[in-house]
């Protein structure tokens, strides 16, 4: 394994729709494993492969903070096929590191994806797993946390990413 540079925004890479996953051969299953490592390092609890410069529509997470007490999920072509509810928390990035801002998302999401052993799964997921999955299934589609906020608050985070990138 092997860990992999994570992107920065605002890396035009991350902006990018993802492709979907047509095969899941052994080079996938050896790029899950490096997200998985890369993830764990960082340390965070999901990654999207745009994160680490990829196109494909592949997401790693694991909500636990003792890394112990589950195995890391990694979902291939994921989809979000219900939502419900809402909840606004804190949500940071490993794209934009030391930035949080309460986000607006659903409290309840169902996820339909594939396993890396070609198996069609369905999660159905609350509160903190669901706003992961959200959070890394937008990255497949090119959108950021931020995209979510208020145009106003964007506008001027943007500009204060800006101005601390020429620092």
């Amino acid at each position: 394994m092997a860990k992999l540079p994570i992107l920065l925004y605002p890396s035009p890479v991350i902006r990018k729709k993802s492709l979907p996953v047509t095969s899941i051969d052994g080079e996938l299953q050896r790029f899950i494993d490096d997200m998985v490592e890369t993830m764990y390092a960082a340390p965070g609890m999901g990654l999207a492969a745009p994160q680490v410069g990829a196109l494909k529509r592949v997401i790693v997470l694991d909500p636990s903070h003792d890394r112990a007490s589950t195995r890391p999920m990694a979902l291939i072509n994921p989809v979000l096929v219900a939502a419900e509810g809402q909840i606004i928390e804190e949500e940071g990035c490993l794209c934009i590191p030391d930035l949080t801002e309460p986000i607006s998302r659903f409290r309840q999401v169902v996820v339909k994806a594939y396993d890396r052993n070609e198996k069609e799964i369905i999660l159905e997921e609350a509160d903190l797993l669901a706003r992961i999955l959200q959070h890394e299934i937008d990255h497949l589609n090119g959108i950021l946390f931020i995209d979510r906020l208020s145009t106003a608050k964007r506008l001027l985070l943007k500009r204060r990413l800006k101005k601390a990138k020429k620092d």
